[in-house]
Parts: structure tokens; C-alpha cells; sequence
């Protein structure tokens, strides 16, 4: 509205001034030696305007002309930036949907217009990489490196072709180096963390969780329980050679995640040998309300030192009784609870507690109905029955991260290098996927169990050869056992004598034989050298923020010059003088 306004106020005075130059009376007269020019005034105003206009526009013709040159070299630079733009972001593209050759044409094109690109250097990268060829992808990496704006990718670049090359020190070193660039760089902190996890380097692994939290790469509860962690894991390292640092670290862990069993267990051991029997029974409780685990029933049980087995047992069941029915930790203390009954001889207890879980047991239940028959009764024929039972038995929770099941908790994944990974939950490859997944037992098990326990009777002497006996044989090649050690050692404990006519499994349940029921695990002795995760192909990337992308009605030429929209003419006055003096 404004300029709507000056407008009209301007048109105004214009109007003003040409009609007090026509009321104007006389001439006007110029002079020039013996030239003599006599007009009127608004004539004479009327050819001033005619020279200026004149003026102005030879003046924009020669300046035109001057700055021709430049006007086209930056038109033809532009052209070609824009080309090189366009050959970038469809080169981005095929890599992403792996055609190597479209990504490697782009990229030849890309480099050709746009050499100091930085995209154009991460497309040039990415498309060798995805051909395979990694000593081109390094030497790009490591210009990448050189170069400021890039460093950080660059190093990015060289770590995960060390990966890939296997080179353990090379890629730590090119992660600390991206630490000392940029503190708060997640995968640069995350893989110098586990790489020191995995040499048992606490000290340092901590180090680098404080400048994860001073960068603000993690919150403060998750800092809490993450150091936690790493001081559980060293204080386990150091519990026979350095007590005392052992017992410190292991006190501040449990402050920090007092729900971390191997903390409470071993703060309870710690605290049990001093004497403080009703602090150890309290750190104990708190971890065994968050997480039922085995071990810290037997850290309960062995809590005051000298106690009976009968005494162990009461104090179990007490342990067992705070986890409700409905709650899911009850039937790990139902466990623990037959555990100890039997370590008390206390075996109908022991069967009571087991009875719920018989008809469908898991490979413990099985492992300790084995271990009643046979120190109850001697039965030896009845214990290898419930022992070939926990061989295709479904599998009890352990100790799992990133589908890698452990015997022994680890601060670290040896998967992903991820930490406090490991949670203590039933192995998903050993879960039922439907209805059929659950494998009967076979007949000449159920025959075991059902028979009652044999009488020792001593043989009368014949005269005829007694016939020798026939030992069954194991259903199960040893070459194919993926089961526990626990049940692997009942398995060959004692051999089962069967009749003189021995009943044939069935075929169907012959077919379904137990290393195709029950899952392979994979197992590693050490964290030495962590497996890394699978590595891509190329670097998760993101589009740059100066990236133009694709248009939707774009043309689909590469070369074409045009990527945007046609940019609009300006108007006024702004709009007079870009038409002529550009």
C-alpha cells in the first residue's frame, strides 16, 4: 500500500513540474560563437531527456560488451557445475540401488566437470568400492583425508577398508585419529570403545565413555549404566589378581546398576567374606527382582559361609517366593529351588517343584530329573532317558547379544562391539516358529520313563552262557551333538542296557533327528579379536544439504543445463535497469 502511495506522490510532482515548465513564457537562448539556438523551455526539456535516455543506453550497450567475456564464462561454468551437480546426484542414486556401471559412468563424469567437488570425490569412492576395487577406494579416501572439508569422511572411508582388510590396529588407530578431529563422531567412539573392551583396556574403555558424555553422545542414565558395566568387567579380570581394585570397582558398579547380575554376584561374594551377610542378601534381592538368573540363586544360597544344604534350601525358597506366579522370573526360581532340594537330598521336594515342567521340560528340567533318578534310586537306565529328553530339549535363557549366544557374560558383543549387548533371555533360533515345531520323544524313551525303576537281583549260575547284553545305541552321532556340555557328559555317563528284543524307534521320529531340532550356536573362546558387524558396501551416506536432487518433471537429458525453475524477472525500477544494465 505504501509503495502504491510514493507512486502516485511521484506521478504527482511529475505532473506538477511539466505543467509549471508550460506556463513558462520566453525563450531560451544558447550561444556558441557564431552559433546561436533559440527554443522554448519545455522543448528544451523535452531534447535533455532525449540525450540522457540517449546516454544511458550507449553507455549499457558499451558496458554489455565489456563484460561479454566474463558473461559467458561464467554462463559456460555454471553449465558445466550444473552438469556435474546432475552427474553426482544420479550417480548417488545407482549406488544405491547397486548398478555399478551407471554409478561408474556418473562418476567419470562427475570428476571430469567437477574434480574439486567433495560429493563428487565420496561418488568417485563409493562407486570403486562397489566394484570392488579397494585400493582405488583407499587412494580417494585418503585425498579425502588431505582436504579439510572432507577429513572427517575421509577417515571414515580409510577405517572401514581396514575393516574389511582385517587390519585390528590399522583401524583403531584411524578411529582415534577421527576422535582427536571430532570428540563427538559416534561410530569413530563407538568402534575405539569396543576395540579397547576387547583388548581389556578398562582404563582407557572408560575414558572414552566420559567424552561420549561430555560430546553428548549418550544421557546420563545410560552413562550410569554403561560404566557400570566396564567396571563389572574389570573387576571379573581382576578378582585373582588384585583384589582390592576388584572389590572397588566392583562396589561402584553396583551403585550405578545395582540390577547388572555378574555385579551382584560378585559384590555378594565380596561382601559375604567380610562378614556383611544382610548387605550381600540385600544387593541380591535387588538384582534378582529385575533379572532371575541362576547365579544369583547360588550366590543367595552360599551367601553365609558354613551354613547346611538344608539351610541353603530355606533360604532359596525364600529368594524364590518374592517373584509372583504370574510373573515371568517364577519358574527360574521353581529351578533353583529343586537345585538346591537336591544338593539337600531333599528329592520329593525337588520333584514337586519340578512337576509343572516335566511334560514339556527345557534342557535343565531334563538335567535335573536325570541327576533325582540317578542319585535317588541308582536308576542309571531312567537318568539316560531324561538325559537323551534334554538333548532335544528346548534350550533355557542364556546369555545372548546380537544372536550370539555365550556360556559367560561379556560386557561387549562380539558381533557389533556393542555395549552391555548381552541379556539373559531363551535364544531366538531356538524358539517354536508354529504349531509342529516341538519334537516328541521317541518310544524307547517314553519306555524308560514309564518303566519302574529295575530290582538288583543277582543272577543264579547256569550252565549255559549267560547271552552278552545289548547296549542301545546313542540316537544321537556326536558329530552332529550341538548340545551342552552339561548334558553331552550325563549322556555318556552310564551305558542302558536294553532287553533281549529291543523296541525300534519310530521312523517318522527318526527322521526329525536332533541336530535339525535343536539350533547351532556359534561359540568363541575370547574376545581377542571381535568378529565386526557386516560392513556395507559403501558409506551410509545422506544427501548434502547443497544437493539440488531430482525434479520431479526434470529433463532427462544430463547434459541439459537447466535443473531448477526459470528464475522471474524483477519489476519496477529494479526490473528497468536489469534489462539494461544487467
Amino acid at each position: 500500500m505504501l509503495r502504491i502511495v510514493l507512486f502516485l506522490v511521484l506521478i504527482a510532482l511529475a505532473a506538477a513540474g511539466a505543467a509549471w515548465v508550460a506556463d513558462q513564457p520566453g525563450d531560451l537562448v544558447l550561444t556558441a560563437g557564431a552559433f546561436r539556438a533559440t527554443t522554448t523551455l519545455p522543448r528544451f526539456v523535452f531534447l535533455l531527456g532525449l540525450f540522457a535516455a540517449a546516454v544511458v543506453l550507449v553507455w549499457s550497450l558499451l558496458t554489455m560488451i565489456w563484460r561479454a567475456p566474463g558473461r559467458l564464462r561464467r554462463r559456460r561454468h555454471e553449465k558445466r557445475h550444473a552438469r556435474g551437480r546432475h552427474a553426482i546426484t544420479h550417480g548417488l542414486l545407482a549406488i544405491g540401488h547397486g548398478d555399478t556401471a551407471l554409478a561408474r559412468r556418473h562418476a567419470d563424469t562427475a570428476r571430469r566437470l567437477a574434480a574439486n567437488d567433495p560429493l563428487a570425490l565420496l561418488l568417485h569412492a563409493q562407486s570403486a568400492q562397489l566394484e570392488g576395487n579397494r585400493d582405488e577406494a583407499q587412494r580417494v579416501f585418503r585425498a579425502m583425508a588431505e582436504r579439510e572439508d572432507t577429513r572427517l569422511l575421509g577417515l571414515r572411508g580409510l577405517f572401514i577398508e581396514a575393516q574389511r582388510a582385517d587390519d585390528a590396529v590399522g583401524a583403531v588407530m584411524i578411529a582415534e585419529e577421527a576422535i582427536k578431529l571430532s570428540p563427538s563422531s559416534t561410530w569413530a567412539s563407538h568402534a575405539v570403545l569396543g576395540f579397547r573392551c576387547a583388548r581389556g583396556d578398562w582404563s582407557g574403555a572408560l575414558a572414552i565413555l566420559d567424552s561420549n558424555l561430555s560430546a553428548g553422545l549418550i544421557d546420563k542414565q545410560a552413562y550410569r549404566r554403561q560404566r557400570g558395566v566396564l567396571l563389572a568387567a574389570r573387576a571379573l579380570e581382576l578378582e585373582t589378581m588384585d583384589r582390592d581394585v576388584a572389590r572397588g570397582s566392583v562396589m561402584e558398579a553396583i551403585k550405578l546398576a545395582p540390577t547388572l547380575v555378574p555385579a551382584a554376584v560378585l559384590a555378594a561374594k565380596f561382601e559375604s567374606e567380610a562378614h556383611q551377610v544382610r548387605r550381600a542378601m540385600k544387593l541380591v534381592e535387588a538384582a534378582w527382582l529385575a533379572n532371575p538368573h541362576p547365579d544369583l540363586a547360588d550366590a543367595y544360597a552360599h551367601v553365609k559361609l558354613g551354613d547346611s544344604a538344608r539351610q541353603r534350601l530355606q533360604r532359596v525358597e525364600t529368594l524364590a517366593a518374592k517373584i509372583p506366579v504370574d510373573k515371568a522370573g517364577y519358574a527360574e526360581g521353581q529351578l533353583a529351588i529343586a537345585r538346591a532340594a537336591i544338593d539337600a537330598s531333599e528329592f520329593a521336594r525337588a520333584r514337586e517343584v519340578l512337576a509343572p515342567y516335566i511334560n514339556d521340560p527345557t534342557q535343565r528340567v531334563a538335567l535335573l530329573m536325570a541327576e533325582i533318578e540317578r542319585t535317588e534310586h541308582g536308576d542309571g537306565g531312567r537318568a539316560r532317558a531324561w538325559t537323551l529328553r534334554a538333548v532335544r530339549a528346548r534350550h533355557d535363557p542364556a546369555w545372548t547379544a546380537d544372536g550370539y549366544v555365550s556360556e559367560r557374560w561379556r560386557p561387549v558383543s562380539p558381533v557389533t562391539g556393542r555395549l552391555d549387548a548381552f541379556q539373559w533371555q531363551t535364544p531366538v533360533a531356538s524358539l517354536p516358529s508354529g504349531k509342529g515345531d516341538t519334537i516328541e520323544s521317541s518310544a524307547f524313551e517314553e519306555a524308560m520313563l514309564a518303566a519302574p525303576p529295575p530290582k538288583r537281583v543277582t543272577a543264579a549260575p547256569s550252565e549255559s552262557p549267560a547271552e552278552p547284553p545289548v547296549t542301545a545305541p546313542d540316537p544321537l552321532p556326536a558329530a552332529q551333538d550341538n548340545s551342552p556340555p552339561e548334558v553331552k557328559e550325563a549322556a555318556n555317563e552310564e551305558p542302558v542296557v536294553a532287553p533281549a528284543e529291543p523296541v525300534k524307534p519310530d521312523p517318522e521320529i527318526a527322521e526329525s533327528s536332533p541336530a535339525a531340532a535343536t539350533p547351532v550356536f556359534r561359540t568363541r573362546a575370547d574376545l581377542g579379536k571381535p568378529t565386526p558387524a557386516p560392513i556395507p558396501a559403501v558409506i551410509p551416506i545422506i544427501r548434502a544439504p547443497d544437493d539440488p536432487g531430482i525434479d520431479d518433471e526434470g529433463p532427462s537429458d544430463e547434459f541439459t543445463e537447466q535443473i531448477g525453475t526459470a528464475k522471474v524477472q524483477a519489476g519496477g525500477w529494479r526490473g528497468f535497469w536489469s534489462r539494461w544494465g544487467g
